[in-house]
């Protein structure tokens, strides 16, 4: 922290007052248990600490922020797969945003637990568009996180809508 100016220092903890539970959220779409996740979350968060210095403000704070938890969720699911680690089931530990977004055909009844079960069954590109989309950013952000068009994140939105829509109907993702 000395290496610091007290602006970054402050930035760097109003930021994760800001978006740490959207942050949180979003790694439980990486990672099903509970310790790992706490794992990646300090992964998250040391390489925000590391790239905040830098930050140029080409991109709002909260893509920047959401661009990090997102390149570290990639990076710990990939080391995962790799460790042929099972997946587990997983609480999330605060609320998420209305799954429904603009379906209205997905029952509103959906628990936490059941909802986030499902967004991990989705396929990698639409679990990605789909987690960011719940945390409540718009597509121009979505496609800067991830770095795609917003085109692109359009038809992975509509595609893992109707996959989530199938999974959550069927009952399925027990």
């Amino acid at each position: 922290m000395a290496n610091l100016p007290d602006n970054v220092d402050d930035r760097f903890h109003r930021l994760l007052r800001e978006y740490g539970p959207a942050i949180e959220r979003l790694a439980s779409a990486y990672e099903p248990d509970p310790n790992e996740r706490e794992d990646l979350m300090q992964e998250i968060v040391f390489a925000f600490w590391n790239a905040l210095p830098s930050f140029r403000g080409e991109c709002s704070e909260r893509t920047f922020a959401f661009r990090i938890a997102q390149n570290r969720g990639l990076t710990h699911r990939w080391r995962r797969r790799r460790r042929n680690a099972p997946l587990v089931d997983l609480s999330v530990v605060s609320e998420i945003a209305d799954p429904v977004t603009e379906d209205a055909s997905l029952p509103r009844q959906i628990g936490r637990d059941e909802l986030v079960a499902a967004v991990q069954r989705l396929p990698d590109l639409q679990r990605d568009v789909i987690a960011l989309s719940l945390e409540g950013l718009t597509n121009g952000e979505i496609a800067d996180v991830i770095g795609i068009s917003e085109g692109n994140v359009g038809v992975r939105l509509s595609r893992g809508r109707a996959a989530l829509r199938a999974i959550l109907t069927s009952g399925s993702q027990r």
